[in-house]
């Protein structure tokens, strides 16, 4: 319905003006934060130090050993479009982080802000001060050189934006992450960030690997393959973890274009096409990629964040990126067998596995023995280095069980069952598995009575501090799972006791996978969404892998508890865990209906 009580039309006050802009420049602590970091880069700093209180919104204060600014210098910078880094106007050849001249006094119309600025070769340093728009003149201070940076009250003059932001912790988590992006493209800048008075990562000077593998974590780190690729004026260089190594979402997917972090979509599209095919669905890889382009093939000025880009040629990017990571994949650093599942570093293929065989049961019921067919000989020698597969006689009566009776296993992953109408049945043992896993868990936590196994001698797991601390806070929760963990200083984990329906799985990849779910949510999303989502992680990592080997006493279990545990159908990811095939199915796909 139209508003009924519009007045003459106006020109809004410029203070008005200010703060409206100010809400799409600064949509959060993480964005000032992302604005300042920018600032100190383009001003050439070797170091920068970041420090946030209760997310950013009490306090952001950046500081950072570059250029610095003069007093006439700090009062234009607080001045709407005043920039120094265009140097021309025609916003082609764009070859800084910032440009637009808005980071500054947007932040300044919506909190409390305070710049301290010296020029290296300057007697002292000079000061200005912001607060809801209104600027209080430059004044003289004492200051090392370079420039500090100091925002309170984050949104004080704009209320209605205030009371949107989220939990602390969780503002945190954004500014941290905007802060590693930043890190991830200026390697050869030090760079410290600290949450309410606890460090995150204090990073030195390095080399593009090494800042990398500092980023990325161990496991990932020890894993990395190196990426190059050359199209015409286009390059790409980076690392990608190994398609053993995956995460429960795309944060460690780090994309630098020109310098600049960005999350493009046609980048995220080449990164999951090219691995497609070697990780599991609903993984995401791991990578550092750097792309290089001239400056005029991009448009950067397509939103204020500058996250998104716009390639003239978009084509030509996918397809080189995509080139580039199946290359890396398909050539493992130290696989001399340049298999695409290698997983990682010095990493060797493993040994042929023993021939195909089509078996017959003996008279009697007997363990079957291999059967050689005429004419099949060179069949035969050809699958020599196939995985091989078990077959067992079927009984004489097949039960009346919807999944029937385990006839086979085959390539160590896939149940081969015969129901009593004759369907074919092929089961996924690790899907079924997670599935019932998944259930039994919730089952039992909904019971009141998770059962929880000790360990004989706790675990130590390293993660981030920010991993470690989301953990550490939903670690009554988690109890409640029966996963018994307490922090052990900095970024440890004590994993005291496991889900007794898991097993014994490796603690460290189930906390990494359990803290990248974390971050998934925020203080809205339901306590029971969150646990559910927990024993789904839970579940996948305890569950029956694909390539172990079963009994046949394993497998009819297997079969025998599907039938009776609700959801079977699907693993806790949504992929179905068997296929069945009537007669009509197998008639069909042998073109006899």
């Amino acid at each position: 319905m139209p508003p009924t009580n519009m007045g003459t039309i106006r020109i809004l006050p410029e203070r008005i003006v200010n703060r409206i802009a100010a809400g799409e420049v600064i949509e959060r602590p993480a964005a000032a934060v992302k604005e300042l970091v920018e600032n100190a880069l383009d001003a050439g700093a070797t170091r920068i130090a970041v420090a946030l209180d209760a997310g950013g919104i009490d306090r952001i204060e950046v500081t950072d050993d570059g250029h610095g600014m003069d007093a006439e210098a700090l009062a234009l910078s607080v001045q709407r479009h005043a920039t120094s880094k265009l140097a021309d106007d025609d916003l082609v050849r764009i070859a800084t982080l910032g440009f637009r001249g808005e980071a500054l006094p947007s932040i300044g119309a919506a909190a409390r802000l305070a710049i301290t600025s010296r020029p290296a070769d300057a007697d002292s340093a000079h000061t200005i001060r912001v607060e809801g728009g209104v600027v209080s003149p430059v004044a003289p201070c004492a200051g090392a050189p370079g420039t500090r940076v100091v925002v309170r009250d984050l949104f004080f003059a704009t209320p209605a934006r205030r009371k949107f932001l989220k939990h602390p912790r969780t503002e945190a988590d954004h500014a941290e992450a905007a802060v590693r992006r930043l890190a991830m493209t200026a390697p050869g800048v030090a760079f410290r960030l600290e949450s309410d008075g606890r460090t995150l990562f204090d990073l030195p000077h390095q080399d593009r690997a090494a800042r990398v593998a500092a980023l990325l974590g161990p496991d990932a780190a020890a894993a990395l393959l190196p990426v190059l690729g050359e199209r015409g004026g286009l390059r790409i260089e980076g690392f990608a973890a190994s398609p053993a190594i995956t995460r429960a979402t795309g944060a460690a997917q780090g994309l630098t274009v020109n310098g600049r972090p960005v999350a493009d979509p046609v980048l995220k599209t080449a990164v999951r096409v090219a691995y497609r095919d070697v990780i599991a669905a609903g993984r995401h890889p791991v990578v550092a990629l750097y792309l290089d382009l001239p400056p005029e093939e991009l448009d950067v000025n397509v939103h204020p964040s500058k996250a998104e880009l716009r390639f003239r040629d978009a084509g030509a990017v996918r397809a080189l990126v995509i080139g580039a990571l199946s290359r890396a994949l398909g050539n493992p650093l130290g696989n001399p067998h340049g298999n695409q599942w290698g997983g990682g570093a010095g990493i060797d293929m493993p040994a042929p596995r023993p021939a195909l065989h089509l078996v017959h049961s003996r008279p009697g019921g007997s363990l079957p023995r291999p059967a050689a067919l005429p004419g099949f000989a060179e069949a035969q020698l050809a699958m020599a280095g196939a995985p091989s597969a078990r077959f067992w006689p079927a009984p004489a009566a097949l039960p009346e069980h919807p999944l029937g009776a385990p006839v086979a296993q085959v390539l160590d992953t896939y149940i081969i069952a015969v129901a009593s109408d004759g369907s074919l049945v092929l089961v996924d043992q690790h899907a079924a598995h997670e599935r019932l896993t998944h259930e039994a868990l919730k089952a039992e936590m909904l019971a009141g009575d998770v059962r929880s196994q000790p360990l004989l001698l706790p675990a130590v797991v390293e993660l981030p501090p920010a991993d470690a601390a989301r953990l550490l806070a939903q670690a009554a929760s988690l109890a409640r799972l029966g996963l018994e963990i307490e922090g052990f200083g900095g970024g440890a984990v004590l994993v005291r006791a496991l889900p007794a329906a898991l097993g014994a799985p490796e603690p460290a990849p189930l906390l990494r996978d359990l803290a990248d779910q974390l971050a998934e949510a925020d203080e809205a999303t339901a306590l029971e969404a969150r646990l559910d989502a927990a024993i789904a992680r839970m579940a996948c990592h305890g569950s029956i892998r694909a390539g172990r080997r079963l009994t046949p006493a394993e497998m009819d279990a297997l079969l025998r508890r599907m039938e009776a545990t609700p959801r079977a159908a699907t693993c806790s990811h949504g992929r179905p865990t068997f296929l069945k095939l009537t007669q009509a199915d197998i008639e069909r796909l042998f073109g006899r209906r």
